[in-house]
């Protein structure tokens, strides 16, 4: 992970809590089922222990990655942004213009992005998309299904 991740102060403490958990009770976890696979004999043919480690080697790369995701988040805050364009934080009021379908979306971090919510990633295909359109605007948008059309019709924070 790369560059300044912006996220809300919520989002932060959540993923430093997160972090917490995962050092402290997470490590605490795959360390006892590791002793317990020593416990069982032979190393070399204990695939209980083979997957203990592997299972450590893949908590601590998550530890990693969200070690780097805290150290380069950068918090936003919605009061300190300009409504008059899509940016992130931003609630767009959109209408497909393919299927004249009305949706709505949030832009935010990767790591609040959740679909069901309306909440899109900034990063993906769509909130890349809409970054720094205007209401009236039309986005095209390179999607995996094809080109989509999205009208700008409300921004809102």
């Amino acid at each position: 992970m790369s560059g300044v991740t912006y996220v809300t102060k919520e989002t932060l403490d959540h993923m430093r809590e997160e972090l917490n958990h995962m050092k402290t009770v997470g490590r605490a976890e795959i360390a006892e089922a590791i002793k317990e696979a020593r416990e069982k004999g032979d190393l070399k043919e204990n695939a209980e222990y083979d997957a203990a480690k592997e299972a450590q080697g893949m908590h601590e790369a998550k530890v990693a990655q969200l070690e780097a995701a805290v150290a380069s988040a950068r918090i936003i805050d919605a009061k300190d942004l300009d409504a008059s364009k899509v940016s992130i934080l931003s609630k767009v009021s959109l209408t497909n213009m393919n299927t004249k379908k009305k949706v709505e979306y949030q832009i935010v971090s990767e790591q609040e992005a959740d679909l069901k919510a309306g909440k899109i990633s900034v990063t993906s295909p769509i909130g890349k998309g809409l970054l720094g359109k205007k209401v009236g605007d039309v986005a095209e948008i390179t999607a995996p299904a094809g080109t989509l059309k999205f009208k700008i019709e409300n921004i809102a924070l």
